[in-house]
């Protein structure tokens, strides 16, 4: 679940109550323009896994590397540039060669990129807001919501993200 908070007083305040109904700071963390404000408050940031697209495009890489890989194997194959007694062993190197370029490449390119899930709140951040992601469990989600609702309706339910772990899954943006 994703929250835009408008001050880091409240912030803390949702943090601190996220706590008391159990969720770990290991699933509660927040992305501000405001780092040292965190930082001095002792909430939890985001890292970088979360706010570049390294995972994604670094998949995107070895995907695309995996297929330069197969072209490469099978030119090999083809044009026997090392001769035709040429072990198995090589084509499965040249794919994994190109795989591993791929994805270097691609995680160079998430590096300089946002993360596309939080792209659509840049705005709000770069505005001031506080974009609080909770990991919550399924068992936890109601609980949060009403917590949310009944103690904290300062900050908005921005978004819902079905499946966090996947880069490529979309958001389901409630506002």
């Amino acid at each position: 679940m994703y929250y835009l908070s408008p001050t880091l007083k409240s912030t803390q305040q949702i943090s601190d109550d996220l706590h008391e109904i159990g969720v770990d700071d290991w699933f509660l963390h927040i992305v501000s323009k405001d780092e040292s404000g965190l930082s001095k408050q002792k909430l939890h940031s985001s890292n970088y896994i979360e706010t570049l697209d390294v995972i994604r495009d670094g998949l995107i890489g070895a995907a695309c590397g995996f297929a330069a890989g197969i072209a490469g194997a099978l030119l090999t194959m083809i044009t026997q540039p090392f001769g035709p007694d040429m072990h198995w062993f090589g084509y499965v190197a040249i794919v994994f060669v190109w795989s591993c370029f791929g994805a270097w490449v691609g995680g160079l390119v998430g590096i300089a990129s946002e993360n596309k899930k939080l792209a659509k709140f840049h705005d709000e951040i770069e505005a001031g807001k506080y974009l609080v992601l909770i990991y919550a469990k399924k068992h936890q989600e109601e609980k949060i919501q009403q917590m949310m609702a009944s103690k904290h309706n300062e900050a908005e339910l921005a978004a819902v993200d079905a499946n966090f772990l996947n880069p490529f899954a979309e958001l389901k943006m409630t506002t």
